[in-house]
């Protein structure tokens, strides 16, 4: 067994466990491969099923809205909800106009992504990515590249680093002796935005499921008539809990896509 207590459940493991397919003594665990000396884990596991999901439910909903003016059906008519309020309310308030929608297919895939890999932590057997590290970090960089490389394209890279510096209206003297430091500053305030993007996502994930964990876990250390007063209560607490994770979901989706909008914004129009 890959989880040998309760916080193992947040843990990366190179197997898959499956616990509702049980043996004659223990759940069903599959052993992942290496490949080319690289262990798969269940995280890149999780990942790939993400993106499986994604072409499999988005692709055909897409293909719909584009051949009826008016979509119909309560699965397509949420979805395309969910695409005009990215539009409306996060990219063309955050970037600016109708040019914010170019940045469009990055900030829906990022959305999408990000909500699917955090509810899919709520199926047994399953588990978030987004709880792990690594995973959002390579979504933090991948902003970060959409927001250099847009930076870049509008005013070329010295106009880009140099757009990194605000205004200040000094005399000339001080203005020279505190650009370099002010330029010092603001790019290490460019790489901790993104490392701080990373972070929060990360964090927010791997608490509630500790949390959930936990919780969970209370039942396996109690013995006695003690376990009948604690096993109710950790299964309603997990419950609870877990209703509030299903939005926690969806909220940090949306905060994940609003700061890189935010952050191409600032890329795009610095001043």
């Amino acid at each position: 067994m890959a989880a040998h207590g309760p916080l193992d459940h947040v843990l990366d493991h190179p197997t898959l466990e499956f616990p509702w397919w049980t043996g004659p003594s223990h759940q069903m665990e599959i052993h992942l491969p290496r490949i080319l000396g690289f262990q798969i884990t269940r995280f890149m596991v999780m990942e790939l099923v993400v993106a499986v999901l994604l072409f499999a439910i988005l692709a055909p909903i897409v293909r719909h809205i584009r051949r009826n003016p008016v979509s119909k059906g309560p699965l397509a008519n949420a979805f395309e909800a969910l695409f005009l309020f990215i539009r409306d309310d996060i990219a063309r308030p955050a970037i600016g106009g109708h040019g914010a929608d170019r940045f469009l297919p990055f900030l829906w895939t990022v959305f999408f992504f990000v909500l699917f890999a955090n509810l899919l932590g709520m199926i047994p057997g399953m588990a978030s990515p987004t709880g792990n590290v690594n995973v959002t970090a390579v979504l933090a960089v991948a902003t970060m590249a959409v927001v250099v490389g847009s930076g870049v394209r509008e005013y070329g890279p010295r106009k880009f680093l140099t757009n990194l510096v605000p205004a200040v209206d000094v005399p000339w003297p001080l203005n020279y002796a505190f650009w370099p430091l002010m330029f010092v500053i603001e790019f290490a305030g460019l790489l901790i935005r993104h490392l701080v993007l990373a972070v929060r996502l990360f964090a927010n994930m791997f608490a509630g499921h500790v949390v959930l964990a936990v919780i969970l876990g209370f039942i396996l250390i109690v013995q006695g008539w003690l376990f009948w007063v604690v096993m109710p209560a950790s299964i309603a607490g997990v419950v609870a809990l877990s209703l509030l994770e299903l939005l926690v979901a969806l909220i940090q989706a949306y905060i994940f896509t609003y700061l890189s909008a935010l952050f191409i914004g600032m890329s795009v129009h610095p001043h």
